[in-house]
């Protein structure tokens, strides 16, 4: 069989991380062959560069180059130019990750031209359809051929929205890029750098719109974050989006230990010395867990429900931790190498129905 062509579209620091187990195990497979296309959703040195160094991963074939601007102008020219990058790589699939305007763009644009799009993290709800996340993960899963689901939580998700053919459980790759990071020789030049090196400390990161968008909300999370810091250090690694709202809005971060974004193995060597982690990104609230560290998530619900129900993580205006218990669902560290069988076993099958002249039309 011909090599099988994979288009990756990938823009924000978390799809890097996420990237970086499956594209190692596309590769080492012999059988793919992987055009990895930056949308540019995150662009800077410190959210984008860093993390394509640390991570091992080569650069991207393309950097479109497209961040700035409302949602709809942002996903829409990401539409138009990933449209054109399909044409012209003519993939077998399009691989997308999450929840971002960059997943959604690159799964509508694959899905209009009559590609395979395969979703990693499909299946994720947080049944909040006021955050843009949300209606970018359903928009995606509802024209993906194969969801390649994290928990069985997120399978039984599909089910309910009559999602059932091509569904499959993986584990988690953020498991799998997080396995590899511990793996790596500790340092401390982080904490050094920080000056945390003799205290107890917490991280905490902010960047959701819901959060950020609205100074009242802001003021009220900073407000939350000033209280933790009376008991110990917290560590604020700020988001550009967030420094500037803080400025825009004219709220000081006061204690907090403000620093500029951080690298995944910076970030890593955090959470490995934290007490606890304070955040309103889901990616976070998983890594928390696998560093056995628990997590306040600042939002009014999470898509990683059993991180609450086993006990590693609350939401800061909810009820206190439930009893604490390993959550065996994200897997053992090998999501990445289940998915890439996945890909090859599905390739397959298309092309043998190809041949017997069974394959259906693609149909949206």
């Amino acid at each position: 069989m011909k090599r099988i062509v994979i288009l990756t579209v990938i823009g924000a620091r978390p799809q890097f991380v996420k990237a970086a187990p499956v594209s190692a195990a596309l590769a080492a497979s012999g059988r793919f062959t992987e055009v990895v296309v930056h949308t540019g959703q995150h662009f800077d040195a410190d959210m984008s560069d860093v993390f394509f160094a640390e991570l091992g991963m080569a650069p991207p074939a393309w950097n479109l180059g497209i961040h700035g601007g409302g949602h709809g102008a942002m996903t829409g020219r990401m539409l138009e130019a990933l449209e054109e990058r399909i044409e012209a790589e003519q993939p077998d699939w399009v691989l997308v990750y999450g929840d971002t305007n960059s997943t959604l763009a690159g799964a509508l644009a694959a899905a209009k031209l009559h590609v395979r799009v395969a979703h990693v993290e499909a299946g994720l709800r947080s049944f909040n359809r006021a955050m843009p996340e949300e209606v970018n993960r359903v928009l995606t899963d509802h024209v993906s051929d194969l969801h390649l689901c994290p928990t069985r939580q997120a399978i039984a998700n599909l089910g309910r929205e009559g999602i059932e053919q091509g569904v499959h459980w993986t584990g988690d790759v953020m498991y799998d890029a997080c396995r590899a990071a511990m793996q790596r020789p500790g340092g401390t030049a982080v904490v050094d750098r920080l000056g945390i090196g003799d205290c107890a400390f917490a991280v905490a990161t902010v960047h959701r719109a819901e959060n950020v968008d609205d100074a009242e909300s802001l003021r009220g999370v900073i407000d939350y974050l000033k209280a933790e810091a009376r008991d110990q250090v917290v560590v604020f690694p700020i988001h550009p989006r967030t420094r500037q709202a803080l400025e825009r809005f004219h709220i000081e971060a006061g204690p907090l230990r403000v620093c500029p974004p951080l690298g995944y193995l910076d970030m890593a060597t955090l959470l490995s010395r934290c007490t606890k982690v304070l955040t309103d990104s889901g990616g976070l609230q998983k890594e928390a867990y696998f560093h056995g560290k628990p997590c306040v998530t600042l939002r009014a619900e999470t898509e990683w429900v059993e991180t609450i129900e086993h006990g590693w993580n609350r939401l800061w205006r909810g009820p206190d931790y439930a009893v604490r218990r390993p959550i065996g669902d994200y897997g053992d560290g090998r999501a990445a190498e289940r998915i890439v069988a996945l890909l090859e076993q599905r390739t397959a099958e298309h092309v043998r129905r190809r041949l017997a002249g069974t394959e259906p039309v693609r149909t949206i």
